[in-house]
């Protein structure tokens, strides 16, 4: 319990400092994102601020994975580690100067397999390997889109860190509910940085390495058990939701799908002239008034966990959509929508 503790605290604090230097470092650098018509902020602000997470992490994971009881083997520690180092120096590359989409790609999907290799090494069939790829590369990805206004991603690494972290601590993974727990604590750190209005944003390093690590943690809760997959998606459904409806939405439009906009929800949100804060709630609100409870009732009726997944998600899908009309019956009458 105190180790747990020392643990939650160092993160924090470790992320604290860190966070407050990438703050120097990127304006030394002119590391700033600078206001454009697909960005949602008003001011030049630092980026690259994930750093703080993704170091905090490599600092944390060896230890609370390694401690005993139901310590994970030192293969998949290795392979976490090796992923979240390849995906945060892409990562790193991208904020300083721009890598093109199919070398991110590769990096991401090469990070994903390593991981993937660690887990096979605990007896999972190699036929898992490329369901794996396509949902590790999916997380990467879908947390780099929705780390678009202040707070939005740090909030949800909190909430989905402490929400896996309470899930393994009901699956008896005392070694993985720490993992997940210091994960949320580096979250919460950069948060007191990027609340609005932010002082420094994520940058890829931090929101690609944040989609995989919420990744790394729900595949090793399934491993233990693989009905345990479904809370746990669940806790991650508003995200899940917003990325995948919008970015279906563009393709079926036939939009540039892979370049930078503004059409998923939370920056409808801000465009039709909500806060960042006001944003930030609704999906707070979400997360606590539905996939929380929802996730609950999937761990206390397992046997059910599949149908309340299908349904939280239907549900999301039907506030998408509901919000999303009603953001352009509000907008597009005011200000001509240029596609990208």
């Amino acid at each position: 319990m105190y180790t747990t503790i020392g643990w939650l605290l160092a993160s924090l604090s470790i992320t604290l400092l860190l966070v407050r230097g990438a703050i120097g470092y990127a304006q030394r650098r002119g590391m700033l994102d600078q206001p454009g018509p697909r960005r949602s902020h008003r001011l030049p602000t630092p980026r690259g601020g994930g750093i703080g997470i993704v170091v905090t992490m490599l600092a944390c994971l060896p230890g609370v994975l390694r401690h005993p009881p139901a310590a994970w083997p030192a293969s998949v520690i290795a392979s976490l580690l090796a992923a979240l180092v390849l995906v945060a120096l892409a990562g790193w590359w991208d904020d300083h100067r721009s890598l093109p989409i199919l070398p991110r790609l590769g990096v991401q999907l090469l990070a994903v397999g390593l991981f993937s290799l660690g887990l096979l090494t605990t007896g999972l069939s190699g036929w898992w390997m490329p369901l794996l790829l396509i949902a590790g590369a999916w997380s990467i990805n879908l947390h780099n889109f929705m780390d678009g206004i202040d707070g939005l991603l740090a909030q949800q690494a909190i909430f989905v860190g402490a929400g896996l972290a309470g899930l393994a601590v009901a699956a008896g993974q005392s070694a993985l509910a720490a993992a997940a727990a210091v994960f949320a604590a580096s979250a919460l750190g950069f948060w007191c940085f990027n609340r609005p209005p932010a002082r420094i944003f994520m940058g890829d390093v931090g929101s690609g390495s944040v989609g995989l690590l919420i990744f790394a943690f729900s595949a090793m809760l399934w491993r233990v058990d693989p009905s345990w997959l479904w809370p746990a998606l669940i806790l991650s459904s508003a995200f899940v939701a917003d990325a995948s409806l919008t970015l279906l939405t563009r393709m079926w439009r036939g939009r540039r799908w892979y370049t930078a906009h503004r059409e998923h929800l939370y920056q409808w949100l801000v465009r039709r002239g909500g806060t960042h804060a006001r944003s930030d709630m609704i999906y707070m609100g979400w997360n606590l008034l539905v996939a929380a409870p929802s996730a609950w009732l999937a761990w206390s009726h397992l046997y059910m966990a599949l149908p309340i997944t299908m349904a939280v998600y239907l549900a999301a899908a039907v506030a998408w959509l509901a919000l999303k009309r009603r953001c352009l019956r509000r907008h597009l009458p005011k200000v001509t929508h240029v596609a990208a």
